[in-house]
C-alpha cells in the first residue's frame, strides 16, 4: 500500500508513473487529498476537544478547592458535553479513515524508473541469455508423454482423486520431484538464508498485507468456515512473520528460503500452453525472502537474480531473464525480473522464477518498520523469488535431457537421486 502524504505531496509524480502499469489515478487522487484534508481537520477538531476537557478536569478540583462550586459545576457539564463531541468525531474520524483506506488499497505500487513501458508479455524486455538449446533432433517427447513412457507422473490419476491440475507424482518422477525440492533448498541455506517450514493457509490479515487481498482473491482457494486462504505461495506466510515489527538496522539484511506446495485456481486457464505440468492448481516451490534497508534493496535484487541465475546453471537449463513492462507487473511488486528457460520439446519458453522488489509496498500493510541510526521509524523493504518452482523446471528436465536411452539426470540432482538415468 502506497502511503497517503506521499501520494498526495507528489500526486503529478504518482499519476505519470503509475501510467507506466496503465493505471489511470488521476480521479482517484483528488478524492484522496479531499478525504485526508477532513480527515485532518477532524482530528484537530478532536485533539482541541480532548486538550479542553483535559485542562478542564484538571482545574475541577482546584476550583472545588476554593469554594467556587458553581465553576466546578459548570466545568463538569463542560467536560460531559466535551465527551459527548469528542466521542462523535472519534467515530467520524473511524469511519473516514476506513473510507480513506479502502481508496488507498485500490492503487498499485509505483514503478521502478527503469520499468519499461507495455500492454503485456509481449513488451518484456530481454536482459540476459545463457546456454545452448538442446538438438533432439527427431528424437523429442513433451514431457506429459515422456511422463506416461516412464510411469513418473499420472495426471489422470490426479484427476480422479482431485481434478484437472493435481498430478500424481511416482516412482522416480516423485524421488526427482524431492530431489530438487532438497536441491534449491540446500543451495538456499549455502547462500545464507534461514530455512522456515511455513503453514498452508493463512488469515485474511496475513493474505491483505502481502497484496494477495483485495487484488488476487479469485485466485485462491478459500476455506469459508475458518475464514483461511490455502497459500499461492511461501511468500505470504513467511514475509508474515514480521507483520507489526519494529526492526533495528543491525538485523538487515533477513533472509529466509521455504518450500511449500502451492494452490492457485487459475481460473480462466485452458488450451495448449496449460497442458501437462505447464500450469497447475497445486504445485511445489521453494521461495526465498528477504528484509532489507532500503538503501540496499536494488543490491539484493541483484544478488537474489544472481542466486536464481546459478540454480539453472547448475541444472544446465537454457535460460532468459526479462524485465517485465508496467502492463505485465504485479499489482505490489516495483521492479520485477522473470526467469524462463526453454521446453526443447515444446519448443517454447516456461516461466520458472519471478523476483520482484516490493519496496516498502508491503511493508507499509505490514506494518513492518525498522529504526535508523538515528533512532527515526522507517518501513523496511521485501523481496521475493521463486528458487524454484518445480512444475515447469520438471517438464524442463524431462524434455531437455531426453535420450534414446533414457532420461539423463543433471550431475547437481544425482546425490539427492541415487540414479543418474531414468530408464
Amino acid at each position: 500500500m502506497l502511503q497517503t502524504n506521499y501520494i498526495i505531496e507528489n500526486k503529478a509524480e504518482v499519476i505519470e508513473r503509475l501510467k507506466i502499469k496503465n493505471f489511470d489515478a488521476t480521479a482517484i487522487l483528488p478524492v484522496i487529498e479531499k478525504k485526508n484534508n477532513l480527515r485532518k481537520k477532524i482530528q484537530k477538531d478532536l485533539d482541541d476537544h480532548l486538550a479542553e476537557a483535559n485542562l478542564l478536569a484538571k482545574s475541577i478540583g482546584l476550583l472545588l478547592k476554593d469554594g467556587k462550586k458553581d465553576e466546578a459545576e459548570a466545568s463538569k457539564a463542560r467536560t460531559a458535553e466535551l465527551k459527548t463531541i469528542s466521542k462523535d468525531l472519534n467515530d467520524q474520524l473511524t469511519a473516514l479513515e476506513a473510507e480513506l483506506h479502502q481508496i488507498v488499497v485500490q492503487l498499485p505500487n509505483l514503478p521502478h524508473s527503469s520499468v519499461p513501458t507495455g500492454k503485456g508479455a509481449d513488451d518484456n524486455e530481454i536482459v540476459a541469455e545463457w546456454g545452448s538449446i538442446p538438438n533432439l533432433g527427431d528424437y523429442k517427447l513433451p514431457h506429459w508423454e515422456l511422463a506416461k513412457k516412464y510411469d513418473l507422473i499420472d495426471f489422470e490419476l490426479g484427476v480422479k482423486l482431485t481434478g484437472a491440475g493435481f498430478p500424481v507424482f511416482k516412482g522416480k518422477g516423485a524421488r526427482l520431484q524431492r530431489s530438487l525440492i532438497s536441491f534449491f533448498l540446500d543451495e538456499g541455506i549455502d547462500a545464507g538464508y534461514l530455512e522456515v517450514l511455513p503453514p498452508l493457509m493463512v488469515n485474511e490479515d496475513s493474505a491483505y498485507a502481502t497484496g494477495q487481498l483485495p487484488d488476487k482473491e479469485g485466485q485462491m482457494y478459500h476455506m469459508q468456515v475458518d475464514n483461511l486462504y490455502m497459500i499461492p505461495t511461501a511468500e505470504v506466510p513467511v514475509t508474515n512473520i514480521y507483520r507489526n515489527l519494529i526492526l533495528k538496522e543491525s538485523d538487515f539484511p533477513i533472509k529466509n528460503v521455504a518450500y511449500s506446495a502451492c494452490f492457485r485456481r487459475e481460473a480462466g486457464s485452458y488450451g495448449k500452453d496449460v497442458r501437462g505440468l505447464n500450469r497447475l492448481h497445486q504445485f511445489d516451490k521453494v521461495e526465498i525472502v528477504q528484509v532489507q534497508h532500503p538503501e540496499k534493496s536494488y543490491e539484493t535484487l541483484e544478488d537474489m537474480k544472481a542466486h536464481v541465475a546459478g540454480l539453472l546453471e547448475k541444472l544446465g537449463l537454457p535460460y532468459r531473464i526479462l524485465k517485465l513492462c508496467g502492463g505485465d507487473m504485479s499489482f505490489t511488486s516495483a521492479l520485477t525480473f522473470d526467469f524462463e528457460v526453454f521446453s526443447t520439446a515444446q519448443e517454447r519458453w516456461l516461466e520458472v522464477s519471478s523476483v520482484s522488489n516490493f519496496e516498502n509496498f508491503q511493508s507499509n500493510r505490514l506494518k513492518l518498520r525498522f529504526k535508523d541510526g538515528q533512532g527515526k521509524t522507517q518501513l523496511a523493504h521485501t523481496l521475493n523469488g521463486s528458487a524454484l518452482a518445480l512444475p515447469r523446471i520438471m517438464a524442463a528436465l524431462l524434455e531437455n535431457y531426453q535420450t534414446a536411452e533414457g532420461i539423463r539426470i543433471p550431475e547437481a540432482l544425482q546425490k539427492y537421486t541415487g540414479f543418474a538415468l531414468i530408464d
